[in-house]
């Protein structure tokens, strides 16, 4: 088979090597991708959000079927255009996409169906938001309505904060169109955890779980980012949490999507807070997560590709997943100023070091090659992935890779998954 996965980032990255895993796939294409994926795929400069030249190299080169990674594409309607032209491709349709692009679709979705997540408000005027939050307990949560790279969430900690966030955000256009309406919520006090779900339509199979480290700083300080790092799977998950998940979450929520008129088939990454009353949904994304991605895929034994398939024929639950059960821990590595500005073009060392590592394996995302050799192209850089039998052991090879790789203004988290470690 022929393979196309859309975008360019480390979970692009770790989706084409484990799809290259695949005894079906004969060829791989990644638009744009990076420099790790033209190691082991043909790298194709489209970008992932000029749907037609994809859905026009799709149909020239023979492809089998096309895995999208991002969700701008997702929210303009790629999977529509890829069916109505024939073309087989693993995502949801647009409208089963705004469970993401829409927070307050999502929002008003889960309170129609009452899957427990915090209270909250919309707005689409500013003045009536800055209103609104003169009668709140502080902290709250801050979110634009639309995708902004991971970043259009903020927690406020007092009336000032959510004041200028409010202001920059529906004023000074600071995510553009996807603030122009926001969403106002309680702060939920608890540990996060990522769940990824292969959703059919009717059916779905979990993946195995994760948490991110969304934070620039050690000990969780800072600015939200895409993610900084990741382990799998989570520690604060287990098997009563898992039967609620189904019973109070997942089951309502594709209850709901029907009522809609609307069928789910693709990815559904659920990010829940799991508080003293059990989870709460914090977010509905529809794609792969990233990084949780990079630090999943490895502990996968399964092939991935007929997982894919089966979901977007609707026979998901005739398949068990096979998984490592050893622990992996992704380390990210980000360009100086990441999350805010930040300089490219910053050649990279010791990568071949860091790859000869046992059990460790190293996902480009913001490289590409320039004269002979790769560089840095973006915010996040990197994500190094190692695999152990305890946490401890896997953060210990993710972190001695880690030291491996050099490149100008190279930031990077210290202390991910050391509260798995020492809790």
């Amino acid at each position: 088979m022929k393979i196309l996965v859309i975008g360019s980032g480390g979970r692009e990255h770790a989706l084409a090597w484990k799809l290259k895993q695949s005894p079906g796939v004969e060829r791989i294409f990644c638009t744009p991708g990076n420099a790790g994926t033209a190691q082991i795929a043909e790298n194709v400069a489209i970008p992932a959000t000029d749907l037609p030249a994809l859905a026009r190299f799709a149909k020239e080169n023979n492809v089998d079927l096309t895995v999208v990674g991002p969700d701008d594409p997702l929210a303009a309607g790629i999977v529509d255009l890829f069916n109505s032209e024939g073309l087989r491709v693993f995502g949801p349709s647009k409208s089963a996409a705004r469970i993401e692009s829409s927070k307050i679709f999502a929002k008003e979705l889960m309170r129609a169906q009452k899957i427990p997540t915090a209270k909250a408000s919309t707005f689409s005027d500013s003045d009536e938001a800055l209103r609104y939050c003169e009668q709140l307990q502080f902290p709250v949560v801050i979110k634009a309505d639309g995708l902004a790279l991971g970043k259009g969430v903020i927690v406020a900690p007092d009336a000032a904060t959510a004041r200028s966030t409010i202001n920059s955000m529906m004023n000074e256009g600071r995510f553009g169109d996807a603030g122009r309406r926001i969403v106002i919520e309680e702060f939920l006090r608890g540990s996060e955890c990522s769940l990824h779900a292969l959703v059919d339509g009717k059916d779905y199979r979990l993946l195995e779980t994760a948490r991110d480290h969304k934070r620039v700083f050690d000990g969780d300080c800072g600015p939200n980012t895409g993610g900084m790092g990741a382990f799998s799977p989570a520690n604060n998950w287990n098997r009563q949490l898992e039967d609620q998940f189904d019973k109070k979450i997942m089951q309502p929520l594709l209850r709901g999507l029907r009522e809609e008129g609307i069928i789910f088939r693709g990815l559904l990454y659920p990010g829940l807070m799991i508080t003293e009353t059990g989870a709460h949904v914090v977010e509905f994304n529809c794609r792969f997560g990233d990084p949780e991605t990079q630090a999943i895929l490895p502990r996968l034994r399964s092939d991935l590709l007929p997982l894919l398939e089966a979901t977007i024929d609707g026979k998901i639950d005739n398949y068990i997943i096979e998984w490592d059960e050893r622990v992996a821990v992704t380390v990210v590595l980000a360009s100086g100023g990441y999350p805010g500005k930040y300089e490219t073009g910053r050649p990279i060392s010791g990568l071949d070091d860091a790859a000869k590592l046992k059990d460790v394996q190293v996902f480009h995302a913001g490289t590409r090659s320039a004269n002979g050799e790769i560089v840095t192209a973006g915010g996040r850089v990197l994500a190094v992935t190692a695999l152990g039998s305890t946490i401890e052991g896997a953060r210990t090879r993710a972190y001695e890779a880690v030291s491996a790789i050099h490149f100008e203004g190279c930031h990077y988290r210290r202390d991910i998954a050391l509260g798995a470690v020492s809790g």
